[in-house]
């Protein structure tokens, strides 16, 4: 609607509103999406206010009343519209304010929620509901984070956000909680994953959220369990230990509770969370949950499930990065058979073990065997994961590291060149890697270690 810089309801608004710009830009939405005079406005804020104060709420200073009564109005009228929206922005406040997309919310267990369902039966339903909260001026689009699979995001602001948690859900609703854990846990995607990356970044903020409210979830819900585990993946694979570490830990009690301590999910959160371990430095327990998780898979499974593998060569990186070659080596060879004779020689797995064992003989001096083994190694992640995989790129730079070990300078500078300039175009962080190139190829060519960017 036109409003008149003269109506003394407008400045009657703007006084009531005290000149904050979020209050002022809702109710420009409201007033364009409602089609009702400032008047009529003004009188719904009043009564909207007159409310507020009665209601057994703690809003902490007179800009947080303004805002939260000027949002109730808008909220009201969105209701009347289509209530699907008005549930959605409940829904909101047990994700983060940033990004939430529709591939997101399908991923969850909508099972007992019906209207969660209803919303994310399609598409053009999900965008509805939200252009509508769009319209009124509560929720933004964020476009720019569509991927080439999935849809772009939606915002609010932080206030926004803080009216949903502390208004729209007085309450604890522990479904939509629940739902939250199975949307985040669920669409984390596998490490195998073309790009996992790119999902993975736009997840991390929702996974920090749900790690908020996690001591109010229950975790002996075997789906919750199972979900808080990928949630804690998600954590670890983006470098956030501490709350990985929290997130493990309450999801291996969980999975305790629902299942018993030898079930295989449960013993999957084991291997896991020794991984954790391992990477914070924590060796001797990273070692006794790789026991753990050993022993019960051996016992539920057998010494030659994949599985099983995996965590024998988990303990062969642990005990080579321990120094202990000899329990390394046997651990190296023990899963490398097995996976040759599960997968073949060209399977990833294997490749991984072979690159790991080739570490091994290389600290160990044995030059040749190393050699041997990364070359097989590099050949066959060429083939099966390109040449420009971080993988493969990793493998380069060892054959780099051990041809200058051994004096062969020319191969040397050939491997790391390639590795640096690999890595300088690989997705991800790997500016460690590539100093390290750096620094051996300086010394190769006696000349000062270039600044990063050169």
């Amino acid at each position: 609607m036109q409003v008149s810089g003269t109506d003394p309801d407008v400045a009657a608004l703007a006084r009531k509103l005290d000149g904050l710009p979020l209050a002022l830009a809702t109710s420009g939405a409201y007033l364009e999406e409602a089609n009702i005079s400032v008047g009529a406005h003004l009188r719904l804020y009043e009564s909207s206010w007159e409310q507020l104060q009665q209601d057994d709420l703690v809003v902490d200073t007179y800009e947080n009343r303004t805002l939260y009564s000027t949002w109730q109005i808008s909220l009201d009228r969105i209701q009347q519209q289509n209530e699907l929206s008005v549930n959605l922005l409940g829904l909101w406040c047990y994700f983060s304010n940033q990004d939430l997309w529709y591939e997101l919310l399908r991923a969850g267990y909508t099972e007992r929620l019906p209207w969660l369902h209803t919303l994310v039966e399609d598409l053009p339903t999900f965008v509805k509901a939200m252009r509508l909260l769009c319209n009124y001026g509560l929720v933004e689009t964020d476009t720019l984070l569509a991927s080439n699979t999935e849809s772009g995001g939606y915002r609010i602001h932080h206030c926004v956000h803080s009216w949903t948690i502390h208004v729209l859900n007085k309450q604890w609703d522990d479904s939509l909680a629940k739902f939250a854990v199975s949307a985040v846990g669920e669409h984390v995607p596998s490490r195998n994953t073309k790009e996992p990356w790119i999902t993975q970044r736009r997840l991390v903020q929702h996974a920090e959220r749900c790690l908020q409210f996690l001591s109010k979830v229950d975790a002996g819900d075997p789906f919750v369990a199972e979900n808080l585990h990928g949630i804690a993946n998600l954590l670890s694979d983006q470098d956030k230990k501490t709350g990985a570490e929290e997130v493990y830990k309450r999801a291996l009690r969980g999975k305790e509770e629902a299942w018993g301590p030898k079930h295989m999910l449960t013993l999957d959160t084991v291997n896991n969370v020794g991984n954790l371990y391992a990477d914070q430095g924590k060796v001797e327990d990273a070692e006794k949950m790789y026991l753990r998780a050993l022993r019960g898979k051996e016992e539920a499974w057998g010494p030659k499930h994949t599985s099983t593998l995996r965590t024998i060569n988990n303990l062969g990186i642990l005990y080579t990065d321990q120094g202990k070659t000899e329990e390394a080596e046997e651990m190296y060879l023990r899963a490398l058979r097995g996976y040759r004779e599960a997968w073949g020689e060209k399977h990833t797995s294997t490749l991984d073990t072979l690159n790991n064992l080739a570490v091994l003989y290389s600290y160990q001096g044995k030059i040749e065997e190393a050699e041997k083994m990364y070359l097989r190694a590099l050949r066959g992640y060429e083939e099966a994961r390109g040449p420009k995989h971080t993988s493969t790129l990793d493998t380069v730079q060892n054959l780099g590291i051990l041809c200058t070990d051994a004096g062969r300078t020319e191969e040397a500078r050939a491997m790391l060149d390639r590795a640096v300039n690999g890595y300088q175009h690989a997705e991800g962080n790997h500016k460690t890697k590539i100093r390290s190139c750096q620094v051996r190829l300086a010394a190769l060519n006696d000349r000062d270690v270039p600044r990063l960017g050169e």
